[in-house]
């Protein structure tokens, strides 16, 4: 597939800025990025819907209703609309991809350390790294519970769009105004028609927010708030990497959340610092050294999770289905989630500059 020249693109450009790509992505990547035709019937089962792959796109990379579209056209199953907010919320500042030349695996040791972020690379694709930091931007509920509904117009026979929230501190809001708020985004999310609502506690990228996934009680909190409040329809919570140290709370999370969720999604990304070839923080703005790695390096922490977590589902029996994220570049990746115990898996990284891994997947599966 070659490197990442000016000759190759992502469908979402990072050389421009997030408005840009919004209003103008996406991005066709090559003459050969061309719509798949799904044929037969669909044989997977996710959330209790037939599909025709248990593969897809997680919410970074997906804008919009048209991002959406050419996700779905181009063989992504299932498809999770980006991270919304009950309210209008900037973007940080771009640029908010950058390239990172990583040696094998970004552990969690080496992540003590800076890592160069770059805007060009020569790394194959299969093995390529970036940083990504959004925020979490929102137009406003007026605007993307609409585009949503548009979206889920898109969504045809053995496909899934998943709708995914966050909550936004407000100054003066207290924790409970907080975790309020997750549901408050949630039952937006549930307005627009979806069948399937993911909420995101592992953003790493929106500094006062912080990744409330390692800390059980807003955790409890925030999704049962979030089922009371959008009913029958399935939860997904969306986590980050729990280290070997972190197992019991781990355990403990699964323990207390599981009468309220369908699925957990695992994992986000890795939290590292990243620097410009001077040494200084590369990417602009208060609170953003430290930046979400994703793609080839932490291949090993996504697999790592969906291992630990299948063990949990067969050690406490609970009913909870497994979407594998991160680090997945080609169809050999995808098969080690399945084999891991990954219901269904998900890539961004890998999608947004080879859209036609689904096309290739599915010749495997």
């Amino acid at each position: 597939m070659g490197k990442t020249t000016s000759a190759l693109k992502a469908f979402y450009d990072p050389t421009k800025p997030y408005d840009d790509n919004f209003d103008d992505g996406p991005t066709l990547v090559s003459p050969t990025d061309k719509p798949y035709k799904n044929s037969g019937q669909p044989k997977f089962k996710f959330l209790g819907k037939k599909l025709y792959s248990p593969f897809g796109i997680p919410a970074g990379p997906i804008l919009n209703s048209k991002y959406v579209k050419y996700a779905f056209e181009r063989g992504f199953d299932v498809v999770v609309y980006k991270t919304q907010r009950s309210m209008e919320f900037k973007v940080n500042r771009f640029p908010n991809v950058l390239y990172l030349d990583i040696d094998g695996d970004l552990t969690l040791a080496k992540t003590s350390k800076p890592l160069l972020g770059k805007t060009d690379t020569d790394q194959p694709i299969q093995q390529l790294s970036i940083t990504n930091s959004f925020g979490n931007p929102s137009r406003g509920p007026v605007f993307w519970v609409a585009d949503t509904k548009k979206a889920h117009s898109y969504q045809d026979k053995g496909q899934l769009l998943i709708s995914s929230a966050v909550g936004t501190i407000k100054e003066g809001f207290s924790n409970e105004d907080y975790y309020e708020d997750f549901a408050k985004a949630a039952g937006l999310a549930k307005s627009s028609d979806v069948e399937a609502i993911e909420i995101n506690l592992s953003c790493p990228n929106v500094a006062n927010e912080g990744i409330l996934c390692y800390t059980l009680e807003p955790v409890i909190d925030i999704t049962r708030r979030v089922k009371e409040r959008i009913g029958n329809i399935p939860l997904i919570v969306k986590v980050g990497y729990y280290s070997a140290e972190q197992q019991l709370l781990l355990e403990k999370v699964i323990k207390e959340i599981s009468p309220y969720i369908a699925a957990i999604s695992a994992i986000n990304t890795i939290p590292a610092p990243v620097v410009d070839k001077n040494g200084n923080q590369a990417l602009p703005g208060p609170n953003r050294l430290v930046s979400g790695i994703c793609g080839a390096a932490i291949k090993w922490a996504g697999l790592d999770m969906v291992k630990r977590l299948n063990q949990l589902r067969r050690k406490t029996k609970a009913e909870f289905e497994i979407v594998g994220v991160g680090g997945v570049m080609t169809p050999a990746d995808f098969h080690h989630y399945r084999q891991a115990g990954a219901d269904v898996v998900q890539s961004a990284t890998g999608a947004m500059w080879n859209p036609q891994l689904a096309a290739q997947i599915k010749k495997t599966i």
